[in-house]
């Protein structure tokens, strides 16, 4: 084991310097079946010893139960780390299981209160829009949050799953530090318009699911068996049935580049994702999700692998392969619009 800290970058054009790997911490309290609490603050921990400094969380995750969790770490270290959460997802009161995406400014204003009260600070370092709500212009959903800024409630403004056209839409109304999507070595959409669009702004690229929420590192070949009756993955079509049988069989390569780094596949699927800031001349900031400090050791130990061209040839059809699309229900996407 080494604490060789990781190195840093910053977080849009005039944004902090952050460690190049945050930890997302959804699952801490949500979405991937029962937490042990303790190893999950030891993560937390850990992570930061590690020069992780970018935490991820949104207030849909548990019903703001992330946030709260959350809270007495933040405040602990309230000047080493950078708080990041999100607004759009609504839960309906009489609907606790569904989800209605909302940009609207009257919501956006409730959502950024009642987070600054779950996370117990004064201000958070960076807002994303979580979804986007098509029927409310993009433009008017970042001039309210534009608003928060200038009052002093929120640093930096994120979006979360947007089209390139909205990208740039928005960072004419109000500078954008990061676009937050889910890109990996199975999920690779993104880079058509995107990461281009990103690149010429100088906005941070900051990918969710980096490890293809576990798939890509052999924590599961089958969530509809293997998984708890409470993971929200046994629902999402590439790791269920034929689909997750078809795509087992393309991690061979991963699992021969591993061996050959004497790494883990999910350290050479996420040495992958972190590549990608050298490859395609942006910011990339992956946080990929834990609940074990060990886990945390072995994610930022990935910042210290460079896969050679070969190796990175040998990993390029992967994506073109893959069976099943991300969500069962893709309009909570980009992938609609682009």
């Amino acid at each position: 084991m080494t604490d060789a800290r990781i190195p840093t970058a910053r977080l849009g054009a005039q944004g902090p310097e952050v460690g190049v790997q945050g930890l997302g911490c959804m699952g801490m309290s949500f979405a991937y079946g029962p937490t042990d609490t303790d190893q999950a603050r030891a993560a937390l921990e850990r992570a930061l010893e590690l020069g992780v400094t970018l935490y991820d969380t949104a207030d849909v995750y548990g019903a703001g139960e992330n946030e709260r969790f959350l809270a007495p770490f933040f405040r602990a270290h309230r000047d080493e780390v950078v708080i990041a959460t999100k607004f759009g997802l609504s839960i309906p009161p009489d609907e606790p299981t569904k989800r209605v995406i909302r940009n609207d400014a009257p919501y956006i204003r409730e959502a950024v209160e009642a987070s600054l009260r779950r996370l117990g600070v004064d201000v958070i370092d960076l807002y994303y829009m979580h979804r986007r709500d098509v029927n409310v212009p993009i433009e008017e959903t970042v001039a309210t949050m534009a608003e928060l800024v200038r009052e002093g409630k929120v640093k930096q403004v994120g979006l979360s799953e947007v089209t390139a056209d909205e990208l740039r839409a928005a960072h004419a109304v109000h500078p954008i530090a990061a676009v937050q999507s889910e890109w990996s070595l199975f999920s690779r959409d993104i880079e058509a318009k995107v990461v281009p669009a990103a690149r010429d702004l100088g906005v941070a690229l900051v990918p969710y699911s980096p490890l293809g929420r576990g798939f890509l590192a052999g924590a599961f070949t089958r969530a509809d068996q293997e998984l708890t009756a409470g993971d929200f993955r046994r629902g999402q079509p590439r790791f269920t049935g034929d689909n997750a049988v078809a795509n087992a069989a393309l991690l061979e390569p991963l699992r021969t580049v591993a061996e050959a780094h004497g790494a883990t596949m999910g350290q050479i699927a996420l040495a992958w994702v972190q590549q990608r800031a050298a490859v395609d001349a942006l910011t990339v900031l992956p946080i990929p999700g834990t609940r074990r400090p060990g886990r945390v050791e072995e994610n930022t130990a990935a910042t210290r692998i460079t896969l050679t061209a070969g190796e990175l040839d040998l990993l390029e059809p992967v994506a073109d392969k893959v069976a099943g699309d991300r969500y069962a229900d893709m309009s909570f996407s980009s992938a609609g619009r682009e």
